[in-house]
């Protein structure tokens, strides 16, 4: 088997965000955090649910990618209809998204750009469900492109969803729901275990350095005590990666496909 790639050494580090997770739905939007989502049901969260991407809960996870339908319509129907009900609102989710923005205090948006939001420079897909996802079951984040554009200094252009920002915490107002555990980018892995919740390293990808993290981050990063390394994926890991991705659509997430062992800026 070939040493393992960068974009596999995502998938298992993001694959972390669902450990111990217990019986709840995991949504992994796009390739890595939905081959990460299937990884973490295949080895050490098996009691993970899982849908076919469409409307049906599965006992397996689903290959991305074009497949025929032999493996059945599952053991559930849950269609988006129902979707809210039986997950969303009761908190049995946990989310993985790829916002465009992230501030140090987890807030994002996938609204607009810079001007106003009556007239923005950019407007993007606006807040879709970001709101209320943030406020009833736990939200993990992956970022391909780790950069100040994305980790913005000061407040994101439009708050999306909601995060730890202490200035937003409106009085009477009940926050203790906003669950964020973990953001993976291609340069290392975070969480919201700095003062006040705000954004932390906990690991450096094999080859990454602190510095490298900080130049790339538009507000000051915290560091976690024990700060470590991302392990690489197992040869039983990459295994089922590529049973999970047959046509090795994770090959075109990272610009080049670069090997997990990267090499310092």
């Amino acid at each position: 088997m070939s040493a393992p790639t960068l974009a596999e050494l995502l998938i298992t580090a993001c694959s972390e965000a669902w450990r111990d997770g217990g019986e709840i739905i995991a949504t992994g939007v796009g390739p890595v955090p939905r081959l990460a989502a299937s990884l973490a049901m295949s080895t050490h969260t098996p009691e993970l649910a899982m849908t076919d991407g469409e409307a049906f809960l599965v006992e397996d996870p689903v290959p991305i990618g074009p497949r025929d339908h032999a493996h059945g319509h599952g053991t559930g129907y849950l269609p988006f209809s129902r979707f809210f009900d039986a997950a969303v609102w009761s908190g049995r989710r946990h989310a993985m998204v790829t916002p465009t923005q992230i501030d140090q205090y987890g807030q994002t948006n996938l609204s607009c750009l810079g001007g106003t939001y009556a007239k923005p420079k950019v407007q993007m897909l606006g807040a879709r469900g970001f709101p209320g996802n943030s406020i009833h079951h736990p939200n993990s984040m992956f970022i391909p492109a780790h950069s100040p554009r994305v980790f913005v200094e000061g407040e994101v252009d439009f708050v999306s969803s909601v995060g730890y920002n202490p200035a937003r915490r409106l009085a009477g107002a009940n926050f203790n729901d906003v669950d964020l555990r973990l953001i993976v980018t291609n340069l290392c892995v975070m969480d919201f275990g700095g003062t006040e919740n705000a954004i932390r390293i906990i690991s450096l990808h094999p080859g990454v350095t602190l510095e490298q993290v900080k130049a790339a981050t538009g507000f000051a990063l915290q560091v976690a005590d024990d700060l470590a390394t991302t392990p690489l994926p197992t040869s039983d890991e990459l295994a089922i990666i590529d049973q999970l991705d047959p046509h090795n659509i994770r090959a075109n997430v990272v610009k080049g496909n670069p090997s997990a062992m990267q090499e310092a800026a």
